[in-house]
Order: structure tokens, then sequence, then C-alpha cells
């Protein structure tokens, strides 16, 4: 059965009452034209219950601007949906055009601080966010009552001497459904091992980032990245206002997982809308992102918390290489990712993701 507006339908039920499901749930293809932003292919989706959200198929098939029944999910920065044409890979140029968004995905083959790894120059961040995708497809189906629409495309980092690395997203959701789906498959198409670095940055804004907010993780160990993060590492769960000149704090956490190797995170404000709630989830398995990357930026402006799984840190190449833990791709090879990003709709969903999050953590705890 279809969960909408309060009350439960089946297919034929549901499709009584509209002359098409577009009325709805559905996506729609456009090319934005104005600006640094003009060219980009976009794909809007919308589920009916309430959920938005935008895939920049030219950027990489990332996800820029994300609502539920028009609260935004996530932060936006003041580059808006910058081109690809506008990349700068030198140095912290990569920030030129970080939209923020629901997510930016980082790597394929570096991410992290600007760096030198055996004589070659990386900037921040990697490419992967800036690679326009092709064979993009965007359809939906019905399976029984159960209604999915999805985007799905490839984008390829290479070059002529080099890596070969070809990543094949499907972005998916269903109707009525309040969270979405990534599903990644990255293939090395070279015939070199291939460095492999791979981070979801996913940006929760305001106004889940709010005063109060709350971090919900199943943390085993939380480790500052620095002395600015240490400095307040007895409040890396909790956001202060916003705050000027701001000094981002990044931790490292080890996470706990259920008996399927899932890990639960959850950034959560009970005080929204009097007390009811709001709060933003992820889900993804320890298996595929063995590290877990808080980005705590409570900044005018830059008022954003990170939640970033990933398969490597933050501090370059060259210090994965360095301290052994870098991984790589063989020739024929490949890594397979699935995300969860949902939203909590009241304070009723976060106690129930707090549970879950809580039940998660003792056993782990119980376990080392």
């Amino acid at each position: 059965m279809i969960k909408l507006y309060g009350k439960e339908y089946d297919r034929l039920q549901l499709l009584r009452h509209v002359g098409d499901i577009s009325q709805i749930s559905g996506t729609k293809q456009y090319r934005l034209a104005s600006g640094n932003e003009q060219g980009v292919n976009a794909v809007d989706f919308w589920t009916g219950s309430g959920l938005n959200f935008t895939v920049l198929a030219d950027r990489g098939m990332d996800i820029s601007s994300a609502s539920y029944n028009g609260i935004p999910l996530c932060w936006n920065s003041s580059t808006g949906d910058v081109a690809p044409a506008y990349y700068e890979p030198d140095g912290l140029g990569w920030l030129r055009g970080f939209f923020g968004g629901l997510l930016t995905t980082c790597g394929m083959t570096f991410l992290g601080e600007p760096d030198e790894d055996q004589g070659e120059a990386l900037g921040l961040h990697g490419r992967v966010s800036y690679i326009p995708a092709k064979n993009v497809w965007v359809d939906s189906r019905w399976e029984g009552s159960r209604y999915t629409l999805w985007v799905q495309g490839k984008v390829t980092e290479t070059s002529a001497l080099g890596e070969n690395l070809c990543r094949t997203r499907r972005i998916w959701t269903e109707l009525g459904a309040k969270n979405l789906h990534i599903e990644d498959i990255v293939e090395n198409l070279g015939h070199r091992n291939t460095p492999h670095m791979y981070l979801f940055h996913i940006n929760a804004g305001f106004p889940i980032v709010a005063e109060g907010s709350e971090l919900l993780v199943p943390s085993v160990k939380v480790s500052p990245r620095d002395e600015n993060a240490a400095s307040n590492l007895s409040n890396y769960a909790r956001c202060e206002p916003p705050t000027v000149d701001f000094q981002e704090q990044v931790y490292y956490h080890e996470m706990g997982c259920d008996e399927d190797n899932h890990v639960y995170v959850a950034l959560v404000n009970r005080s929204f809308n009097h007390g009811q709630g709001l709060g933003l989830y992820v889900k993804y398995h320890r298996t595929q992102f063995p590290r877990f990357i808080q980005w705590k930026m409570c900044g005018e402006g830059a008022y954003v918390m990170g939640l970033e799984p990933a398969n490597c840190g933050v501090d370059g190449r060259a210090k994965e290489r360095e301290h052994g833990t870098l991984q790589y791709i063989s020739p024929g090879g490949r890594k397979h990712y699935e995300v969860e990003i949902g939203v909590l709709t009241s304070n009723e969903e976060i106690a129930q993701m707090e549970e879950k999050i809580a039940a998660i953590k003792i056993n782990s705890d119980s376990n080392v």
C-alpha cells in the first residue's frame, strides 16, 4: 500500500484520482540557463510525501538542493550550482564551485587537503564532483503498488596516460518516500593498480542545524583532527549558533554497526517548530565506508554540519600512503557503495532513531 496524505492507497485506487502520476510524484529534466551555472543539466525529484531534491547530472550526479514540505534540509553555499567548466584544480580552488548541497562527492583517486604525492600536485577533494555524467537515464516504473523513480549515469575520471576509473551512480526513491538511495559502482577500466579515495560530503543545514541541535552517532571513539577541534571535543555533538570567525572543527569517528554492518547517523533539532522536531539521518555500510568524518562549521553564512562516510581520512593522499591506509582498485576490479539519506519528521521518529543508534553503540562498546 502507498501511504499519502494520511491515508493508504493501492495503485488502482490512487490512479483513479489523477490524470497522470506526475500530479503527485515524478521527475523533470532541464538545463540551467544563467551566469556560471549556465548549461548544467539537472533533474528534479518529488515523491509526494513532501521530499523534493535536485540531481546535477553535469556535476558528477551530486545532489544540490533538497527540502521537505518546503523546509530546506541542506546547506547551500554562496557559489550556487557552478558549471563544471569553472573547476579550479589547484590548491583550494575546488571551493570556488563547492555548492554544498545534500551531497557533494569527493575523490575518486585523491581527496582531502592539497598536497603532493609522488611528485604529483593534488588539489582539494578531487575531480569527481566536477565531471559531467554520460549515459544519463531518468525513468520510473510501477512494481505492484510501488512506484520507483531514478536517475542513473556514468562518470569517468581518466587521463590518456594515467588512471581510468568509471563510476556508475544510481539515485532512486519511491512514491510516498521520505528518503532516497544512492548506489555507486566504481570500476577500474585501466591496466594498473589505481589509488582510490572516496567520501560522501553530506551537508546538513539550517533549520536542522541550529543552536542546540545534536549529532546522534554510535561512536566507539572520537578523535579530533587538530588542536582547534580538540579544544571543543566535549561539545563535538552540539551545534553552536552562527559564530563570528568560527574555525572549522573536524572529528574522526570509529563507528559501531548493527549485525548487518549498517551504521546509522542522525543530526536532529528537537526544538524545531515549537517542539515538533526535525532531523536528517544517514545509513551506510561500515565495510564499504570504514571511516566517518564529522565536519562542524558553525560560522556566519557557513553554517553546516558535514556527515561524511569515507574510505580514507582528509589529510591528503600522501598521508594515506605514509600511514599505509591508501586503498587501491586493481585492473578490472570494482568497489560498491550504498548510502541512504532520509528525513526524521517528528520527535517521535527522532526518538526511534536515537534508540536504534544507542542500542548499536551499547552492543559495540561491549565488544571492544
